[in-house]
């Protein structure tokens, strides 16, 4: 069937197939994100509907599981009305109360993705996927390989098709087996030529690329990311999604002319009928508006409790504490600093993106490579270095690249091997750390000394090397302000960084700080202490109005998440007075971890509860390091909710590790400013975290990873089931088995006109709040009213449940319920 030339643009097409391909970068980065981002520009639940019909992936629950929780009494039934009210468009005569509870819909989710390209098999009975897809990614993992392989692609610097080529005309069995495609390969041909001897019709061009590269959406995105990011990867690699494409279509006109001998015609030219254009106009229906229901009455069921109890907030002014610990805004980092103000009340906790406003590259000692340590989206303009030191990282000869020679691969074989697999089998009954462990604290030495300040305009490679006096107290003024710390500091200011422990875990940059780009905070709280003790930052600091005295000093920390252990760095620096404080605090840190892996402990399967404290803090770090534990701490599963504002707003809530906590005064922020920056992060990087957890529980085959236990690592820059398989986007099924699959909840404090100026004042903040992809209530601490944000505007909110309240003491019952509701503490 030939169809009307349409004129077929393949930079428009390339341009689309960026926006649709995930857009996940290398395991080093594994930072959280917006799985659709590419739908982020329409409201969320026509998104979601888009997103299914059109790439067939499963957006919500499944009808079965929103009525188990239904039945469960975790969906009430006020909210069910609610939501049912809330939608506008609803035809009137329907009984859609009844229609969600008992309605019979078929859940089969047909695909307009991969309908054209079908035709191979219907018309052709060829599997082009099998044919190619083998060799594909043998090449490309191959290609951009940072480590794995001990012998290196033979690259040149044209880039990866141009390498491919060289290959090509240089074996004596190259990659293809036809002469034409061999002649083909070799004129440079376009995708444009490629397509006409392949489909033949231009109507069908943008389509079949789209089926064509969604058959293995992994490689596709990771291409298309690194084309446009190429300094994700650290060993340089220059690729494009044309020149992965040109050689796709070479391999499927190869594998055809082998099958039949040349004799075949374009795909186009076969069909009988017109196919479904991939993106036209999608109609709503009755199934996808259930759905979209039971998801709101699933989040409301949740948010009216959280609002209930955050409504009770209480704001008592408090002389200067005993001390002040700033820690990462991380929804793990929420019940430490509970804990650690239950064992020390006179404590006082803040909360921040944990790069502490000081964005840079970092360089380790002997490092060869750069690392960025802020936020993705930043380019960074400095480089923070460690200078050289006598102590060196331990290390396991048998992991050495030279055990892989011939010499010293039979030397370490016979004679190490026996050693190393006596330690494995040791490790099975007693896990302890090895050199081989992925550990926050070896991020960097304990004692490594840092360039930070730079005072000559020094640079290493067009960066920086650290910072001038004015950009420091530029970096600490906006942190402190942004969460409200500008008076009444303590003799010690903690700045704690955090990153994890684990073996074995390929998505290990996915449990360290997201604010660093998937690595431990540590040298970033160091660097802004470092500025903060700095007596001419100080000066400047107080004309700027945030006047610290001189006997306050900043002290730079480390949480691993994982273990629920600490390290404090630079403890040298300390006053004979405050080294004495530092003496006693460090034991109320303590406390406060232990107290914390125990009531983490109450969701881990292998670990008794209701042991005593040290006995179940001992078992949490043994398994941070067992080989054989695929879930070392459950991350941020169960994440819903964000809560922007002063100490009050939850310092008396039992939130159960499912909130960001981001400080924020707004008597300091009269403007919206500061808040107007912290929401800018909150959105991308919050919004970020809940959607990839939502998408990965909802769909874990298509949008996350799924089991990684059958995972190998490909090049170091993903994961794959098998040597060869595509690469697997999104969470494993064991970082979000637990996981509630909501939207993420923002409440901030402040007058409803200030919070609508500080999300209108950058529109892509704006599009998450105004497109439902976060939900935003703001509460105002004139009048303690709620207000939610819909259809543009604030509109007042009053929450139907009742405050729940408990004992503290109910935390450490040994029959403690695991699954105790949001509630305050009394």
């Amino acid at each position: 069937m030939k169809t009307t030339v349409t004129g077929f643009d393949v930079a428009a097409t390339l341009h689309k197939l960026h926006h649709y391909l995930p857009a996940q970068n290398p395991l080093k980065d594994f930072v959280h994100h917006n799985t659709l981002h590419a739908f982020q520009d329409k409201n969320f639940d026509a998104a979601l509907q888009e997103a299914s019909e059109v790439f067939g992936y499963k957006t919500y629950l499944s009808l079965t599981e929103f009525r188990a929780k239904y039945q469960k009494g975790e969906i009430k039934k006020p909210f069910l009305e609610q939501a049912i009210a809330s939608k506008n468009n609803l035809n009137s005569k329907t009984d859609w109360f009844n229609l969600a509870l008992t309605g019979d819909f078929s859940e089969e989710v047909n695909a307009r993705i991969g309908v054209l390209r079908s035709y191979w098999k219907t018309n052709y009975a060829i599997n082009l996927d099998k044919a190619n897809h083998s060799l594909l990614f043998k090449l490309i993992s191959s290609y951009l390989d940072q480590g794995v392989a001990i012998w290196n692609f033979p690259e040149i610097k044209e880039g990866f098709l141009a390498t491919v080529l060289t290959l090509e005309d240089s074996k004596f069995s190259g990659v293809f087996k036809s002469k034409r495609v061999k002649d083909l390969a070799f004129s440079n041909p376009t995708i444009e030529h490629l397509l006409h001897l392949l489909v033949g019709d231009e109507a069908c061009f943008e389509q079949y690329l789209f089926d064509q590269q969604f058959a293995h959406p992994g490689w596709s995105g990771m291409v298309a990311t690194l084309e446009h990011n190429p300094a994700a990867l650290l060993d340089l690699r220059k690729i494009s999604l044309n020149d992965f494409i040109v050689l796709e279509l070479l391999l499927e006109i190869d594998a055809l002319d082998i099958k039949f001998g040349g004799h075949w015609e374009p795909l186009a030219l076969s069909l009988k009928t017109a196919v479904s254009q991939l993106f036209n106009e999608i109609k709503s229906n009755d199934y996808f508006t259930v759905l979209a229901i039971w998801q709101e009455a699933a989040e409301w069921s949740l948010y009216d409790l959280a609002l209930a109890n955050i409504s009770k907030a209480s704001f008592i002014e408090k002389e200067t504490p005993l001390f002040q610990a700033a820690f990462c805004m991380d929804d793990r980092e929420g019940s430490l600093r509970r804990n650690i103000e239950e064992v020390e009340p006179k404590a006082a906790t803040f909360g921040t993106a944990a790069f502490f406003n000081f964005e840079f590259y970092f360089q380790p000692v002997d490092g060869k490579f750069y690392t960025k340590s802020c936020p993705a989206p930043l380019s960074p303009a400095f480089l923070i270095k460690e200078l050289p030191r006598t102590k060196k990282h331990a290390t396991d000869f048998h992991l050495n690249k030279k055990s892989h020679n011939l010499l010293m691969g039979w030397f370490s074989s016979q004679l190490l091997g026996f050693s190393a697999a006596v330690k494995l089998f040791l490790n099975i009954f007693n896990p302890k750390m090895t050199a081989a462990t992925n550990a926050s604290f070896k991020h960097m030495h304990k004692n490594a000394n840092l360039l930070i300040e730079n005072s000559n305009g020094d640079k290493q490679e067009n960066l920086q090397l650290g910072f001038t006096v004015e950009e420091m107290a530029d970096r600490v003024d906006g942190m402190l302000k942004s969460i409200g710390l500008v008076n009444h500091f303590a003799p010690l200011v903690y700045i704690v960084g955090h990153g994890a422990t684990s073996l074995n875990n390929t998505h290990y940059a996915g449990y360290d700080c997201g604010a660093c780009s998937g690595r431990p905070s540590s040298v970033n709280a160091r660097v802004f202490c470092f500025a903060a003790n700095h007596p001419k930052v100080r000066a400047i600091l107080k004309d700027k109005g945030v006047n610290i005295p001189d006997g306050t000093q900043f002290l730079p920390a480390l949480h691993d998440t994982t273990r629920d252990e600490i390290a404090f760095y630079d403890e040298v620096i300390l006053n004979a007075v405050n080294q004495s404080f530092h003496s006693e605090n460090q034991k109320i840190f303590l406390e406060g971890l232990a107290k914390n892996a125990k009531e983490r402990s109450r969701k881990f399967d292998t670990i008794q509860t209701n042991k005593n404290q040290v006995e179940v803090h001992k078992n949490v770090k043994k398994r941070s390091v067992s080989l054989f534990e695929p879930r070392p701490e459950l991350n941020h599963a169960t994440n819903a909710l964000c809560i922007v504002g002063r100490r009050g707003m939850s310092e008396n809530l039992f939130l159960d590790r499912r909130a960001f906590l981001n400080s924020y005064d707004y008597l300091v922020d009269p403007t919206g400013d500061y808040l107007a920056g912290i929401l800018g992060a909150v959105a991308p990087v919050g919004g970020g975290i809940n959607l990839e957890y939502y998408f990965s529980r909802a769909d874990n085959e298509k949008l996350g990873a799924g089991s990684k236990l059958p995972h190998n690592v490909i090049g170091l820059i993903g994961v794959a089931n098998g040597v060869d398989g595509d690469l697997r986007p999104g969470l494993p099924s064991q970082m979000i088995e637990i996981h509630d699959p909501l939207r993420l909840l923002v409440v901030v404090e402040h007058k409803p006109e200030v919070a609508l100026y500080a999300i209108k004042k950058n529109p892509n903040t704006y599009n998450w709040f105004e497109k439902e992809w976060v939900i935003l209530v703001v509460y105002n601490p004139e009048t303690g009213e709620l207000q939610r944000f819909k259809n543009g505007a604030f509109v007042p909110y009053k929450p139907i449940s009742t405050a729940l309240s408990f004992d503290k003491n109910q935390l450490w019952n040994e029959a403690f319920n695991t699954n105790l509701p949001l509630a305050v503490l009394n």
